[in-house]
């Protein structure tokens, strides 16, 4: 934060709030253009659905650290936390189906295909979370991580090539930028390297300590650096595929994505079939989480960048702000499902197995990814020849 207030300037006008008289106007199509102004019914369900958000979302953690819940109730057999939020999420859609059906069959069409994209977005998420919890378990509990001999020199040269690499590139890139700028933001330039400085250390402790142990216990955590690995190896190659004649409309990018992200569970389904139903503990190849994250993240390059993408290709500046809120809606509903689902890991390994909870994440991804490739007639009707 210090470094970013005593450098802000650098980017002269980019960023700041625009002038009036500066802003040229947005060329819309005539079917487009009709304003469609919130009502005050409108506003009253959106003060009601920000009010309910914001108190689910300070009662969700408080309830579970304290005895105090605001929503210490249930209706239906449902508990009041999920009454609230689930009552706030109809209401939300409500005037997302309000407000849609008031607009020019252009504007409807477009903002129809963007939710159709948040609504496959919703299951990608759900899946593509379970890194930071299903996936971290089996890395824990059912991976072998522990490395000797040729094996633990192996995973210290990967280790350090995966860490050091990027780092340095990272710190050439400041390194010339400080040398352009350091005469007009001293100071930022000054905390800009002492949080390197920090950094380096940090890293050259780690593999300090990394080399002198006899035997590697990989941590379970440490398998989550690969998605960030992967993004920076893989995306300049989708990005030159985007840019190319083979570029693929949003549908068959979509559809992609969520195939990636099923093969990479299925590479997790086959490599635990080996596990048996029940078991707590078991020794599974690193490998197969390996190519796990190449293929989610994979699916992630199709879907995340992608979709926000389109969202700006296809609806106009003034409604940007709420198809944005749409958007994100639907991967926190995904991330939502994502913790709910990776919680009963344990429920259905013992009823079934692991390799039956993964299948789950396998199955679903594909069908969804099959499906709305086969809308890809009827998308690019809704969106109008936007590529």
């Amino acid at each position: 934060m210090l470094q970013f207030y005593f450098t802000q300037n650098i980017f002269g006008n980019i960023g700041l709030k625009p002038v009036e008289d500066e802003i040229s106007k947005e060329v819309e199509h005539p079917d487009e253009a009709t304003k469609n102004p919130f009502s005050v019914f409108d506003l009253v369900l959106i003060g009601t659905i920000a009010v309910v958000g914001l108190i689910w979302v300070i009662n969700d953690p408080v309830s579970k650290i304290t005895s105090f819940n605001i929503f210490d109730f249930s209706i239906g057999g449902l508990s009041g936390s999920n009454f609230a939020i689930m009552t706030a999420l109809v209401l939300f859609l409500l005037v997302i189906v309000k407000r849609i059906s008031q607009y020019t069959p252009i504007l409807r069409n477009k903002m129809i295909a963007v939710v159709i994209l948040a609504f496959i977005t919703i299951f990608f998420w759900a899946s593509f979370e379970q890194a930071g919890g299903s996936m971290t378990i089996f890395a824990r509990d059912y991976t072998a991580r522990v490395l000797e001999g040729n094996y633990k020199v192996i995973f210290n040269v990967v280790n350090t090539l995966i860490t050091v690499i990027p780092l340095s590139i990272i710190t050439y890139v400041l390194y010339k930028l400080i040398r352009q700028t350091f005469s007009r933001f001293a100071i930022g330039n000054i905390i800009l390297t002492s949080g390197f400085v920090i950094i380096w250390s940090i890293v050259i402790y780690m593999l300090k300590s990394q080399y002198n142990d006899v035997k590697a216990e990989v941590p379970a955590t440490w398998f989550m650096v690969l998605n960030s690995l992967f993004i920076i190896t893989l995306a300049p190659l989708f990005s030159k595929v985007w840019e190319s004649k083979f570029n693929p409309p949003a549908t068959i990018k979509n559809g992609l994505g969520m195939i990636f992200l099923g093969i990479g569970f299925a590479t997790l389904a086959y490599g635990a079939s080996g596990i048996p139903q029940g078991a707590r503990e078991a020794s599974v190849s690193m490998l197969w989480l390996v190519a796990a994250y190449f293929f989610h993240t994979s699916g992630e390059l199709c879907i995340s960048p992608v979709g926000l993408s389109y969202v700006s290709k296809l609806v106009p500046g003034r409604m940007i702000a709420i198809m944005f809120g749409i958007w994100y809606l639907a991967i926190a509903i995904g991330n939502k499902i994502a913790g709910t689902m990776g919680g009963m890991i344990d429920e259905i390994t013992s009823q079934y197995s692991m390799s039956t909870f993964f299948l789950i994440f396998t199955l679903i991804p594909i069908g969804l990814g099959v499906l709305i490739m086969l809308l890809t007639p009827l998308m690019k009707k809704l969106m109008h020849n936007v590529h």
